[in-house]
């Protein structure tokens, strides 16, 4: 829902459409030289930050929502996703419930017609991967702002998504070893330092200079290539590059990186 006028049509139908008390949120990791970032939007009407989510159409599948909202909001479409953790706890957003009262001066419509919103809300959290430099970040109807912030200087969140990023962050760095995640976020030509430096920054831990990136050559998923960095008189260092192949049955039957 990208405009008024598209809420409002969801106020009124949207049970027509859409699941009632389900819905999806996104942690959208980003990585740009050797930094992981989240990408947030400030809730207008908690004017704080929270993660990008929204409900489930019930002619999509859980994925599909996933991948529509990180599509909107970063721009980019068929990001790695990966499901983590469903959260249903009665009271996850207590304390932090959005003013039905207020919602309604927002819209410009009758606060009865908002009932099939209210209640508990169960989420299916997602977390994607994407590369910073080509995201458009872009806010929707209910956010101000829509921004990237370092993993190590997030914002206090609304709701309970703090709790979704620490179980993101950490399913994440559970999978970095049994996925080959980096391929959409390292330039097409990478050098060995950089891609260390990547799975570094990622995992949150100091890796071997040589052992790491000889076991990704060991298991065939990135290719030594024929061109150098040109550094003038200091040692050129050899590109390499993902191993297309190898890459996309990685990602279907899983490794072992470590």
């Amino acid at each position: 829902m990208e405009s008024l006028e598209e809420f409002k049509a969801f106020i009124k139908k949207g049970h027509l459409e859409y699941r009632p008390n389900t819905s999806v949120d996104c942690v959208i990791f980003g990585y740009h030289e050797g930094e992981l970032k989240v990408l947030l939007v400030r809730n207008k009407l908690l004017t704080k930050w929270c993660l990008p989510g929204g409900y489930i159409r019930k002619v999509e599948t859980l994925e599909e929502a996933a991948s529509r909202i990180t599509m909107n909001r970063t721009g980019i479409g068929n990001l790695f996703l990966q499901q983590f953790k469903a959260f249903g706890n009665p009271d996850r957003n207590q304390s932090q419930t959005v003013d039905m009262n207020r919602l309604s001066e927002y819209v410009k419509m009758d606060s009865r017609n908002l009932g099939w919103l209210e209640g508990p809300t169960i989420t299916i959290g997602f977390y994607a991967i994407t590369d910073i430099v080509h995201a458009k970040p872009a806010p929707d109807i209910f956010s101000s702002e829509c921004a990237w912030f370092p993993m190590t200087d997030l914002p206090k969140l609304g709701f309970d998504h703090d709790e979704l990023v620490r179980e993101a962050l950490f399913s994440m760095r559970l999978h970095l070893y049994h996925f080959p995640i980096g391929k959409n976020l390292l330039p097409e030509k990478f050098t060995l330092r950089e891609v260390k430096e990547f799975y570094e920054a990622m995992s949150g831990k100091e890796l071997n200079a040589s052992n790491f990136p000889n076991k990704l050559i060991s298991l065939g998923l990135i290719s030594k290539t024929k061109e150098k960095r040109k550094i003038g008189a200091h040692r050129s260092p050899v590109y390499y590059t993902f191993n297309k192949k190898a890459y996309e049955k990685a990602l279907k039957e899983g490794l072992v990186l470590v």
